[in-house]
């Protein structure tokens, strides 16, 4: 008993130092404004203040249904791994990550398949392997297969989101 009592503390204690604080924010003296920094979910780009951005950018795009669907679902849905590095001071951030979200929505991708990781002007976030990603522009939207990079969408879009994106991971 004193065994199995001393591997759940064990466990207990590895999950309490192996969390990353999420959704966290600060102020960034360049952009004179609170920005979400690190590791970030939907829930943290759809809390205030940076709803108004994304809720607003979410609803009025209309995604290409037509470039969409000559990407093989099953094949992105099941294989196809994302990091999306973003800027919530910037505003090519604003106008594309709400539009990527809205994709994945239409395509049914599961979200936990996604590393969400915000920077701040500098393109850096402590506690994060952005530095490693080679970041030079946001928002980045990195795509991999089997851990394989298959492509990248920097900034902005060449065509559209939608054909980057059936041009990256294939059809």
């Amino acid at each position: 008993m004193e065994k199995f009592s001393l591997a759940i503390i064990a466990f207990v204690l590895t999950i309490g130092c192996g969390n990353q604080q999420i959704n966290h924010t600060e102020f960034d003296k360049k952009a004179a404004e609170d920005i979400l920094i690190g590791h970030v979910n939907l829930e943290g780009l759809k809390s205030a203040p940076f709803n108004e951005w994304f809720n607003a950018e979410f609803e009025y795009f209309q995604q290409d249904n037509s470039s969409l669907n000559t990407i093989n679902k099953d094949n992105f849905i099941d294989h196809v791994k994302i990091t999306m590095v973003l800027g919530t001071w910037c505003g090519d951030s604003k106008r594309e990550v709400p539009r990527f979200y809205k994709i994945l929505e239409y395509l049914q991708y599961d979200l936990s398949n996604m590393t969400v990781i915000c920077v701040n002007t500098r393109k850096t976030a402590k506690g994060t392997n952005v530095e490693q990603l080679d970041i030079q522009k946001v928002p980045t939207f990195i795509f991999y297969k089997e851990g394989i990079e298959l492509g990248r969408i920097i900034e902005t879009p060449k065509l559209s989101l939608e054909k980057d994106m059936a041009e990256i991971v294939g059809q």
